[in-house]
């Protein structure tokens, strides 16, 4: 990695400064009271898909789930994990993700241990799930688990962690310093170019199947086949015809995907519109009218409506608090 990002990445922050000087981790930074589920909102600018921060140095931190997908990059030294009661070592240039449903326990870091999390919520997934060939893989297994979002006991099989051992592979390393590069200077890179981005390093990381430790999982075939169809058809999608074309009842189906998912078809649908709805309200100038049919709303109010409920503004108000300024916040 380029020296001055080291340089950059070294500099102890306020919170690590008490740290070391023998303060515990102050979990109000990052939870609810009496909660263990790391906030995202606690730690990310509102509106964005996929933050960075540093992992924090010198102190232990205790037994934790995050309500996003993390990302542990290890640019220099080595920081050690419990997953889902499994002790890890991640090592400089290794590259572990976590899902939502993974415990996880970090023992602390020494100065010279320096890595960075990507703190990313699951939708910023929507679309690099179809840059992943249609077969059986272990991160097409981990983004299906990830797009499901179902809690622990729902019944889904993905597997909660993957960790590569990228060290000695150039492509992977390049790309995680650019993106690191571009987030922590804040350089203001469209969603496009980082769910692209994102979307060639997790193709580059198939390629290491040899050097990938996965955690205990499989696969479930049939939300897969759901989730497919719900990101291709969300415009029009119907849990009539994706039962018929499955073969199964559509009762049936319904209650499958609730209890292995942890939520029914039509919120999978809406969440699907709605993403793309922000995609198109942040990078195009079609009107508000045009955006709501174009995700398959006909009522507009009814897309007023569930917008705002969902993302706590209005979909004009979202478009100038998020293309205010640069034109390129994501």
């Amino acid at each position: 990695m380029r020296q001055d990002l080291l340089e950059q990445l070294a500099v102890l922050t306020p919170e690590e400064e008490k740290l070391k000087a023998g303060a515990e981790i102050e979990k109000g930074i990052y939870m609810p009271a009496g909660g263990d589920v790391v906030d995202v909102r606690r730690l990310a600018k509102e509106g964005r898909l996929i933050t960075i921060r540093k992992n924090v140095r010198f102190a232990f931190f205790p037994k934790h789930r995050h309500n996003y997908v993390e990302v542990l990059y290890m640019c220099e030294g080595s920081t050690r994990h419990i997953l889902n009661g499994e002790e890890i070592t991640v090592r400089s240039g290794d590259l572990l993700m976590l899902s939502q449903r993974v415990t996880q326990e970090v023992y602390p870091a020494g100065e010279h241990d320096i890595g960075v999390n990507f703190l990313i919520l699951p939708e910023f997934f929507n679309g690099i799930l179809r840059m992943i060939p249609d077969e059986k893989n272990a991160i097409r297994d981990f983004l299906i688990g990830t797009l499901a979002a179902a809690p622990p006991g729902a019944g889904t099989d993905a597997p909660p962690f993957l960790l590569f051992h990228a060290a000695d592979f150039l492509p992977v390393q390049n790309l995680m310093e650019n993106l690191i590069y571009g987030l922590l200077n804040q350089q203001g890179a469209s969603r496009t170019i980082e769910q692209n981005t994102f979307g060639l390093l997790l193709l580059y990381l198939m390629k290491l199947s040899d050097h990938l430790q996965v955690g205990a999982g499989g696969t479930d075939e049939l939300m897969m086949k759901v989730l497919d169809y719900v990101d291709s058809r969300y415009r029009d999608a119907s849990l009539t015809d994706l039962a018929q074309d499955l073969h199964y009842d559509p009762f049936q189906l319904s209650r499958m995907i609730k209890r292995r998912m942890g939520r029914n078809f039509t919120d999978l649908v809406q969440e699907r519109r709605l993403s793309q709805a922000r995609y198109l309200l942040t990078h195009t100038q079609m009107s508000v009218l045009s955006v709501a049919g174009a995700v398959g709303y006909s009522n507009v109010s009814y897309f007023h409506r569930i917008f705002r409920a969902a993302s706590g503004q209005t979909p004009r108000h979202y478009r100038l608090t998020q293309t205010h300024g640069s034109g390129t916040e994501t």
